[in-house]
């Protein structure tokens, strides 16, 4: 039978074990976590997407694991953890079959994790538009809550920076003017179809370019959602001049559908014949992961090798 060493350690023995595991406490340490047991970050605006760039990383932990730990903190529900960094990599070890992941697990607060959780993504490559507008206004958001300003002056800084603006302290954080922040920003009140042809992955193929969604975003929503109609039924989506014209009558109170049809019908300068067709038509021929623009770009190489096929037959 094993003994049970009841043996009270001396006052020596407290007093430097406990000097050793506060300094033990203060250091960060890796840990392994049963990835059942993190969820990701409330609200988070980067989308995990499996497409080309994902499956590279997906190969590369296969052959070599998780090169840096994800980030998370402690739930404050107790349901485990929250991710904050690392949802990629946390999606690549799930689907190569791993059950757990190299963590560090910190205290953070709301406006903390925050923080961190979108300066650890913003500068990655393949950015939605939509997600950067999400990410920013979060941002910008903790960073007015974090200085504690009262609410009246929510978009001054503390008293250590003096006539600094948050969106000043941003803008120079991320290398954009804050003109560009706010174009961003602005896009995170679109109503989700016109984020979708924002951000290029439209099920239908529409696209519209940053200036003229930043116009569409003051449209009320339920001018939005009958944009969206309108843009089906005509298959035209707006210009900048169009989305400006909306706004001004929709701050009018005189935008209605028939005004959008007919702007939408009207031929635009320089308007180039367009071939149209519903997406369903031609998604079973694809898979899933796949965006609009990569299925335009495999149109275009499929007949390309059509018409040097048709070429070769011709000589023959």
């Amino acid at each position: 039978m094993r003994k049970i060493d009841l043996r009270l350690p001396t006052y020596e023995e407290s007093l430097f074990s406990t000097e050793e595991q506060r300094q033990e406490a203060k250091l960060e340490k890796v840990m392994k976590i049963p990835i059942d047991e993190i969820h990701a970050f409330k609200n988070h605006p980067f989308h995990v997407r499996q497409d080309e760039e994902m499956q590279k990383l997906i190969d590369s932990v296969q052959e070599n694991g998780i090169l840096i730990p994800v980030l998370v903190r402690p739930d404050k529900d107790g349901n485990g953890y929250e991710m904050i960094s690392g949802h990629r990599r946390k999606f690549a070890l799930e689907f190569n079959g791993a059950k757990e992941i190299d963590a560090i697990v910190r205290d953070l607060d709301d406006d903390q994790a925050t923080i961190i959780m979108v300066d650890s993504n913003i500068q990655r490559e393949n950015i939605l538009p939509t997600e950067r507008g999400f990410a920013y206004r979060m941002k910008l958001e903790a960073m007015k809550r974090q200085v504690g300003r009262p609410q009246i002056n929510s978009s001054q800084l503390g008293n250590h920076l003096k006539g600094v603006k948050s969106i000043d302290v941003l803008a120079d954080e991320i290398g954009e003017s804050k003109n560009q922040i706010h174009r961003y920003i602005r896009l995170t009140y679109l109503v989700k179809p016109l984020r979708d042809m924002v951000d290029g992955i439209h099920e239908d193929g529409f696209t519209i370019a940053l200036n003229p969604a930043y116009e569409l975003s003051f449209l009320t929503t339920k001018e939005q959602n009958e944009l969206v109609n309108v843009i089906e039924n005509t298959l035209a989506t707006p210009s900048l001049a169009q989305s400006q014209e909306m706004k001004r009558k929709s701050q009018e109170g005189i935008l209605s559908p028939d005004i959008m049809m007919d702007m939408l019908l009207a031929e635009k300068p320089n308007q180039k014949e367009k071939l149209s067709f519903k997406m369903e038509e031609i998604n079973k021929y694809f898979p899933r992961s796949y965006t609009p623009n990569q299925k335009k770009e495999l149109i275009i190489k499929l007949l390309g090798e059509w018409q040097k096929k048709k070429e070769k037959a011709q000589i023959r």
